[in-house]
């Protein structure tokens, strides 16, 4: 179920399972990116909606509902809420651009937070995506 859309807002990490941190970017149009489905909530979502077209209560349609006002929610609380600043330091190892969807992994890797709170990972993966705002401001 989890592929990318264009649009969501803004930024947030997640620890994956091998240890890296991946942050995603998102954008404001009306469609939203699908890549919070995999974090720990997205899964837990997901496995409770899977769960209970198994057992007859809803439908695949109302979980794809459901699944798709999480990804909107998700976005629009992240816009709204997050207000935090950081400066990440590290090795750019790779970086690429498809689709408008700029991808960069970065090793060894700190973040400092404003209250100088440091945060180390051996290797971070930001998704940055194309902000509707963007291409509102060349016009």
């Amino acid at each position: 179920m989890a592929s990318s859309h264009p649009g969501t807002r803004r930024h947030k990490s997640f620890l994956e399972e091998d240890n890296t941190i991946q942050i995603l970017g998102m954008s404001s149009s009306t469609a939203y990116y699908e890549f919070y489905r995999g974090s720990s909530i997205g899964m837990a979502l997901t496995d409770s909606l899977d769960e209970l077209i198994t057992d007859g209560s809803i439908t695949p349609q109302l979980a794809m509902k459901v699944l798709m006002q999480f990804d909107r929610s998700l976005a629009d609380t992240l816009v709204k809420q997050v207000k935090a600043k950081t400066t990440l330091k590290g090795h750019l190892h790779t970086y690429r651009l498809c689709d408008e969807v700029w991808t960069f992994i970065i090793k060894n890797a700190s973040f400092k937070m404003e209250g100088n709170e440091v945060v180390a990972s051996p290797k971070v993966k930001i998704i940055a995506c194309k902000n509707g705002d963007a291409s509102d401001s060349k016009k």
